[in-house]
């Protein structure tokens, strides 16, 4: 089985040290690199090429979220999921708007952390009820896409949209729908451009959340 690689990015040794050893004793995961600070962690992101990252959201210097805008720019092919010591809605927002794949708690269990990465890496996104109370929050409302834009979604493309907030893989999508991965990607970066959206977790998260309603409507 080919492992997946990835990149820890804390600047807590004893927690980074941790993270190793977790990964490292996993059949399906190659810790390829460790880094102590954002702008380390950016350049060893470049250099390593890692299938994905996590990420520290809180650290001296570069944020977390700092270092996220930045390997967004970059433009690299690797998923990168942010950890966190608290749930913050801003903090997840703008996660979410910078492409983060997943958003999870430091103090989650050490098996729920490794099959949280796994699902990531397959492209499933799970949105646990902490995360769905944040974005149900009314008093400040997700930032997105309304109603108008959803519906010029294809009838291929809202299947696509529920069953990503269902939490399912590409793999699992096709199956469903009776299509090639191939064509769930295709449907996936429509949705994504469409929205005008940046992830999957972020499609789930709008989803979840109910899209904007018109502003001016006229009976």
């Amino acid at each position: 089985m080919d492992c997946t690689t990835l990149l820890l990015i804390d600047d807590h040794p004893l927690f980074r040290k941790g993270l190793a050893q977790l990964f490292g004793a996993s059949d399906d995961y190659q810790v390829v690199g460790q880094a102590a600070s954002g702008r380390e962690g950016i350049n060893l992101a470049v250099s390593l090429a890692p299938q994905q990252v996590l990420l520290d959201l809180h650290m001296p210097g570069l944020s977390g979220l700092q270092v996220l805008d930045e390997l967004r720019q970059l433009q690299l092919d690797c998923q990168v999921v942010v950890l966190t010591a608290s749930m913050d809605r801003a903090e997840l927002l703008t996660a979410l708007r910078l492409g983060a794949s997943g958003y999870v708690l430091k103090e989650t269990e050490p098996d729920a952390l490794l099959a949280y990465m796994r699902n990531c890496n397959k492209g499933a996104i799970v949105l646990d009820a902490t995360l769905v109370a944040l974005l149900a929050d009314q008093q400040a409302p997700v930032h997105g896409p309304d109603q108008a834009d959803a519906e010029h979604l294809t009838d291929r493309e809202g299947q696509t949209l529920a069953l990503i907030a269902a939490g399912m893989s590409n793999k699992q999508i096709g199956r469903e729908l009776g299509i090639s991965d191939g064509t769930v990607k295709i449907y996936v970066k429509n949705l994504l451009q469409k929205l005008n959206l940046h992830s999957r977790l972020e499609l789930a998260a709008w989803v979840h959340n109910g899209p904007s309603p018109r502003h001016e409507e006229r009976h």
